[in-house]
């Protein structure tokens, strides 16, 4: 198997555990924990994980000292990233806040045009105004209820995060660190703003019941150590644009899992801005290979020479 090929699969499955944080938080919010309870646990229970992970494979927990500044940013980033996203959870349906999440490629495109210079097309101004429109038919419900203010500000930033977070783990300084060995410092980085927050006066709430602990484990297993991994090792293979245009499953999943076991409505205008909110980040990531595969169909119909009329 190519890299190419390992890289969407990676990327794949890292889209499909991500989707599942409402599956196991949500239960958990039901019987009184908050997101910083939440994340704190399943930071912590992540981190003996990925430690079993990389002794197994023989590899050294030493760092250089040019890479703990990289990578306490990276862990900053995914713990606000997901702090912001699980805050959300308590102002919008699940399904919803995963779907304005997936405006982070976007996020990826126009960073990289403004920070590194890249070229940033019509195609993607357009895919932006399509994505845009595709919020704002999710800001208002059927019955024209509007949104919470704070509930998209908190997935905003949540995705923004995201976004810095793809991009920093694919500079030279951190791209040649193992990827389980990434992660893992990543997230022990992260955990630091959890222990600030229960140390600064944040309530820390433990599960009450056997159950729970499952749920936490499952939530440090799938959307953290699984989803994190495949991020890193897709992004690494194929790149940050391709990995998050397979990002399209963590919508899917969250909304499938909310109208399953939650009760969430799919509305026509919900569908409608998901739709559009996917069918802008597909163009951004396919929109080079749509335009040569047009010009490719073009040259095969050449323009006849016109006669002259003499």
């Amino acid at each position: 198997m190519n890299d190419k090929a390992k890289g969407y699969i990676y990327g794949s499955i890292a889209a499909a555990t991500y989707g599942m944080n409402p599956l196991f938080a949500l239960p958990l919010y039901q019987e009184g924990m908050d997101a910083d309870s939440v994340l704190f646990f399943r930071y912590l229970l992540a981190l003996p994980i990925l430690g079993y992970m990389i002794r197994s494979r023989g590899r050294t927990f030493r760092l250089q000292r040019t890479e703990i500044l990289p990578l306490a940013v990276l862990g900053l980033l995914v713990a606000f990233s997901s702090l912001a996203l699980f805050q959300s959870y308590n102002y919008m349906a699940a399904g919803i806040a995963s779907t304005l999440l997936f405006v982070y490629p976007i996020m990826v495109a126009l960073i990289m045009a403004i920070g590194f210079k890249e070229r940033i097309s019509l195609l993607t101004v357009a895919c932006i105004a399509l994505a845009l429109t595709g919020i704002g038919l999710l800001y208002r419900s059927e019955g024209g209820e509007t949104l919470s203010t704070t509930g998209i500000a908190l997935v905003m930033g949540s995705s923004l995060s995201y976004a810095l977070y793809m991009i920093g783990v694919n500079r030279p300084r951190v791209r040649t660190i193992p990827t389980v060995k990434l992660t893992f410092y990543a997230l022990l980085f992260g955990l630091t703003v959890f222990l600030v927050r229960v140390g600064g006066g944040a309530s820390l709430i433990l599960p009450h019941r056997w159950y729970h602990w499952v749920n936490l484990i499952a939530l440090a297993l799938l959307p953290t150590v699984v989803s994190l991994v495949s991020t890193t090792r897709a992004v690494q293979y194929i790149g940050a644009t391709p990995t998050a245009i397979l990002g399209a499953l963590e919508p899917l999943t969250a909304i499938f899992f909310g109208v399953l076991l939650f009760g969430e409505r799919l509305t026509p205008r919900i569908a409608g801005g998901i739709v559009l909110i996917l069918l802008a980040v597909t163009l951004i990531v396919a929109g080079g290979k749509i335009a040569s595969s047009l010009v490719r169909i073009r040259k095969l119909f050449p323009k006849l020479p016109r006669r002259n009329r003499g």
